[in-house]
């Protein structure tokens, strides 16, 4: 009889996290609903001149306020992390990944240097917030029995449970790659992508705008 080898177990797979503000999306839809409305204002009743300069305006307007509000996302996978802030987007391979870090903004450090995540945002209420009620819980006893024997881990900001949570995906992209004996992921470089489909009208925008203001 011939024997088999043992068929190598295929290592599990996890669902791609997004992260995105929701006030960031909320302010950004309301500015383009009001600029949306003033240049149509403007477009209707306004003379030549007028109308000229509400394109310029939404030109420069629609795609500066798309790409602070709207465009930034932080997307993180089982292989890499991909990082769209508003004028570039950066793809990371884990292995080039060095460490993260919420400070006045969370940003990652790579190889080649490091990125802000516009998508995280750090709020300091927020964490100071989470700070006081830790510390409280920590100085209040906790019931040995009942639905609040077990009261978890102590609160944390949004950003901060955002970099718990990719520092963890790191660390399992880690450990596969010493399981499969390969450094394929150690001498994969950052790729930096720049957002040209929003630089492009931004620049025309501004252009026309400066000359109708001048002319």
């Amino acid at each position: 009889m011939t024997s088999q080898e043992p068929a190598t177990p295929t290592p599990q797979r996890y669902a791609e996290r997004t992260y995105r503000s929701p006030a960031a999306l909320v302010g950004g839809i309301l500015l383009l609903l009001l600029g949306l409305w003033l240049a149509g204002d403007a477009l209707l009743r306004g003379d030549s001149h007028t109308r000229l300069t509400a394109v310029c305006a939404l030109l420069l307007g629609v795609p500066l306020v798309t790409a602070y509000t709207l465009r930034p996302l932080v997307r993180a996978g089982d292989d890499r992390l991909t990082v769209r802030n508003p004028f570039r987007t950066i793809t990371l391979p884990w292995g080039a990944v060095e460490g993260l870090r919420a400070s006045f903004s969370t940003e990652v450090f790579t190889t080649t240097g490091k990125y802000q995540l516009w998508a995280i945002p750090v709020s300091l209420r927020q964490r100071k917030k989470a700070g006081r009620q830790a510390m409280r819980g920590a100085d209040a006893p906790r019931p040995r029995f009942g639905p609040n024997a077990d009261a978890g881990p102590p609160p944390r900001a949004v950003a901060d449970q955002a970099l718990d949570e990719l520092r963890d995906l790191k660390e399992r992209a880690d450990r596969r790659a010493d399981a499969q004996n390969t450094d394929a992921q150690n001498t994969a470089e950052p790729v930096v992508r720049w957002a040209y489909e929003v630089i492009a009208p931004a620049v025309l925008g501004a252009i026309g705008l400066a000359v109708m203001i001048a002319v």
